[in-house]
């Protein structure tokens, strides 16, 4: 028997990869529906589901979220084929504000108009056509990838479904008391002009000048900082109570003349000064530091705002509307005229800057929404660890107990003990954004005064100035419409739904009832604040369930010299363009060998051509397994002792590699089969057999069956890393357990 003719040519990726992707397109096995119709998949078998972490539709897949995309297909496709009723949901971010920025930017820079210029409904129209674009091309990478996500679930972050879902959740935990509009100090973005969290901060190390000075020449304590400007904004000057130093201070109060501004200073003392740290005072600011404002409120101080949301400063005298930098150069100047510094030294700075914009972060008292995670509410649904339905509780608390009892497990189970950390100083979360793009609160503001309807004088007063509810209100009292509040959510927000938002809710769904808790979340190390934290609060909260079993996060992909891969280093690989040149699966493979959970993994050209290399291996396998079968299939009788000795090996491969996977260990699964398909079964195996075939006779024969065997294993072991040439292999093959090779029955083996 000839080997199909298609093998007498080497592997063309190019030409199989499009042929393969159109035959999954065709079959709709990725919808687990299907499977279960077909009787591909038992209606009782056992859920395995995970949501994909939504792309931003700004972007394209990066080497970063390739890794995701392979690590999460390769556990789809092994849990398909192990029988379980499988589902991969797919979905895209809208990233609202990097997406905004992104398409006001080009319109200024084509028409020099601001959004406020267009109005909200221009500016979104704009920003809709923008993503709809952006939309497919984040889709078809992803289907070039060959992700084996089921489309029919397709869902957006801010589509019909996942606003009204939000919009629930939203007035749900307003009505528990877990979410208020109140002031409070916040992270300003003046580049973007708007409010960020803790968690969408880059800290930048600089260079700054720590300052040493004394308020006036008869105020008795010196203090440092590397913001004098923000000095004309101080209400106290906090000490330890147990510096001795400082203790015939307390309680005494200074009235200064500092750069023209005049300020009261109180001298006061709390228990978060570090006596040891500079001159052991610290200058308080109340309106521009969240530490400060914290002392603020302990000690009942004013809070003077001296810098507005264009970082430039809003006292009266020298400093009035200077940028923050030119004013602290024209402080520091007057502190030396004065002569009241003291010392002036070169110090490194971590500035925090706007992930988004790269703008400098101006710590600001605003009126925002914020998420209460430290009150305690009366839990309705959970029953995670100790907490029990009818018990008060906390979020943080909700959070801590879904790990701690074992609902969730973090792997590697090191950064369980960072996200402990990270609940244990959690400040309340600020949801509101001032931009124009994404769901948009749904609370309504009547805050005119009221003119009651005629005869109804008596109601004056009455109107409710703040309501949340979907519906568009009008006041009952003086017939005057509700506008809706400006802002919108954090896009955090909305995908802290995402486990269960893209599955139905807030319906009780049959999805829901199927694929709810999800069997696994996998991301990188670096957004277990960003998200996989809320998804667990608000999963609690809303559902009463983990969002999912296991979280598996997976490390940084750097170069072949261990950068971190950035365009101003040049060395960015794009996986699209690699996969062009080399074959997807090779791209693939290079990805997935030596990452091991939560660590930084190399990749590099040379790498992804050396899978190139296997993948013509195994075609080349294929086409000497084919010519020499004579019409056996795996199916055949194999009579030789040394040959079953052959099939146990395989079994024990499969073994392997099935435990690897299950620990999450898919760089060791990958290194197993790799070495036994090319090291043993190429190098030695086939060649051993090529005297064997000479032979002829029953021996040859049950040589033929256990090659023909060693390939099917081999193809079904690899086809979760390589599915594209394994799936071109498949569909050759003349004797075959099932049509494509992602429904093919995973290789069995003795536990």
């Amino acid at each position: 028997m000839s080997a199909p003719e298609i093998f007498l040519k080497p592997y063309n990726p190019k030409e199989q990869e499009a042929e393969v992707l159109a035959l999954w397109e065709k079959s709709d096995y990725t919808n687990p529906d299907t499977c279960v119709k077909r009787g591909v998949t038992k209606p009782d078998a056992e859920a395995y589901s995970i949501v994909l972490p939504p792309p931003n539709v700004t972007g394209v897949l990066h080497m970063g979220s390739a890794l995701m995309v392979v690590i999460e297909d390769i556990l789809i496709r092994t849990a398909r084929m192990q029988g379980k009723r499988t589902l991969w949901l797919p979905g895209l971010d809208s990233a609202a504000i990097a997406t905004q920025a992104k398409v006001e930017t080009d319109i200024y820079k084509k028409e020099k108009k601001t959004r406020h210029d267009l109005g909200r409904e221009e500016l979104l129209k704009r920003i809709t056509q923008f993503t709809d674009e952006s939309k497919a091309t984040i889709i078809n990478q992803l289907k070039r990838m060959g992700a084996s996500l089921d489309w029919s679930r397709y869902a957006y972050t801010i589509d019909e479904a996942r606003s009204a879902a939000v919009a629930e959740a939203f007035v749900r935990m307003y009505e528990a008391g877990l979410i208020y509009r109140g002031d409070r100090i916040v992270n300003w973005d003046p580049k973007g002009q708007t409010t960020i969290s803790d968690d969408e901060i880059v800290y930048e190390e600089r260079r700054a000048k720590l300052y040493t000075f004394k308020y006036a020449k008869d105020f008795p304590i010196a203090i440092s900082t590397t913001r004098p400007e923000t000095k004309v904004g101080d209400t106290a000057v906090a000490v330890h109570p147990n510096d001795e130093r400082y203790a015939q201070f307390v309680g005494k109060e200074y009235d200064i003349v500092f750069c023209d501004v005049p300020i009261h200073i109180k001298i006061v003392a709390d228990e978060s000064v570090e006596k040891d740290f500079g001159t052991g005072a610290l200058g308080v600011t109340p309106a521009h530091s969240i530490t400060d404002w914290e002392i603020a409120d302990r000690h009942n101080l004013p809070r003077p705002q001296v810098i507005n949301e264009y970082a430039k400063m809003t006292v009266e005298g020298r400093l009035k509307d200077l940028k923050t930098k030119d004013a602290r150069e024209a402080v520091a100047a007057w502190l030396k005229e004065e002569k009241l510094l003291e010392k002036e030294e070169d110090v490194p700075q971590n500035i925090s800057t706007a992930e988004r914009t790269g703008g400098i972060v101006e710590p600001l008292p605003k009126r925002q929404w914020f998420v209460n995670v430290n009150v305690k509410f009366k839990n309705q649904k959970s029953k995670l660890g100790n907490v029990k339905p009818g018990q008060e509780v906390t979020l943080k608390e909700l959070m801590r107990t879904a790990v701690e009892s074992g609902a969730i497990k973090i792997i590697p189970e090191r950064f369980e003990k960072n996200y402990y950390h990270w609940i244990d100083n959690l400040r309340d979360w600020c949801i509101s954004r001032q931009i124009w793009f994404g769901h948009r609160i749904p609370a309504w503001h009547h805050e005119q005064k009221c003119i009651p309807k005629q005869g109804r004088e008596s109601d004056v007063g009455k109107c409710i100035p703040l309501v949340v509810r979907v519906e568009k209100p009008i006041c009952q009292f003086c017939d005057a419409e509700y506008e809706q509040d400006p802002d919108v959510l954090d896009t955090w927000f909305s995908s802290g739904l995402w486990t269960f938002s893209t599955l139905g809710w807030p319906q009780e769904t049959s999805d829901i009832k199927t694929y709810h808790p999800t069997s696994v979340l996998e991301t990188g190390y670096d957004i277990i604040f960003f998200w996989v934290a809320r998804m667990i609060l608000m999963s609690g909260f809303l559902v009463g369930q983990v969002p999912f079993r296991k979280v598996l996060l997976h490390g940084i992909v750097r170069d072949g010299q261990g950068r971190k891969i950035s365009k101003s280093l040049g060395n960015n690989i794009d996986p699209l363009d690699m996969g062009e040149k080399y074959g997807m699966d090779a791209v693939r493979m290079s990805l997935i060998a030596g990452m091991a959970p939560g660590t930084d993994s190399k990749i590099s050209e040379e790498k992804v051509r050396g899978y190139k290399h296997f993948a013509n291996k195994i075609w080349n396998i294929t086409r000497f397994v084919l010519e020499n079968a004579n019409g056996r299939g795996d199916n055949a009788e194999i009579t030789r002792k040394e040959d079953r000795a052959l099939i146990a090996e395989a079994e024990t491969i499969a073994k392997q590699v099935s435990q690897h996977i299950d620990t999450f260990r898919l760089d060791l699964a990958a290194d197993a089969i790799y070495h036994f398909v090319w090291h043993r079964f190429a190098d030695e195996i086939i060649e051993e057999s090529k005297s064997i075939l000479k032979g002829g006779g029953e021996v040859a024969d049950s040589r033929r069956s256990t090659l023909y065997s060693l390939l099917s294993t081999c193809l079904k072991l690899l086809h979760p890393f390589m599915p594209f040439v394994t799936e071109a292999i498949w569909k050759e093959l003349p004797h075959k357990d099932a049509e494509l090779l992602m429904i093919a029955r995973w290789p069995r083996y003795t536990e």
